[in-house]
């Protein structure tokens, strides 16, 4: 792979990172400020999982994404996101393969099981923060 490919592909795995931290961060904020913390509770225990669980779903939501979409650890934010995104396949499973299905396909849930998986192989791309502390850190070590 020549300089230029790689360039364009670092890019790619960027604008995958940030448009997956944006679905997360999104999916977070709607539980918070649409359907509320206590909605979100009641939710989740129609769906059979323990209320209290819409907490830590949340703040994964929410911090994952946010650091994906600044690029700081993005591999161990997708992995982190994976149990949540998996949760939320297992709810649409049974309802069919598009998204525009009653109660919402298992297409867009599939699609980002699969993104967080790339983002996790890749990891944070160009036009990332941990790109600008580990050449911070790495110029501090040529000082020294």
């Amino acid at each position: 792979m020549n300089s230029q490919q790689q360039s364009l592909s670092l890019y790619a795995a960027s604008f995958l990172r940030i448009t997956l931290g944006i679905a997360l961060l999104a999916h977070g904020l709607l539980k918070v400020f649409v359907f509320t913390m206590p909605g979100t509770v009641g939710f989740f225990a129609s769906q059979g999982f323990p209320g209290w669980m819409a907490y830590p779903v949340t703040a994964i939501e929410l911090l994952a994404g946010a650091a994906m979409i600044v690029g700081f650890h993005s591999r161990v934010a997708a992995v982190v996101s994976l149990p949540v995104l998996l949760g939320a396949l297992s709810v649409h499973i049974g309802n069919g393969w598009l998204f525009t299905a009653k109660n919402g396909g298992w297409e867009y849930p599939a699609f980002l099981v699969a993104s967080a998986v790339v983002v996790a192989l890749l990891g944070d791309g160009a036009l990332a923060l941990s790109n600008i502390v580990r050449r911070q850190a790495s110029d501090r070590l040529q000082t020294a």
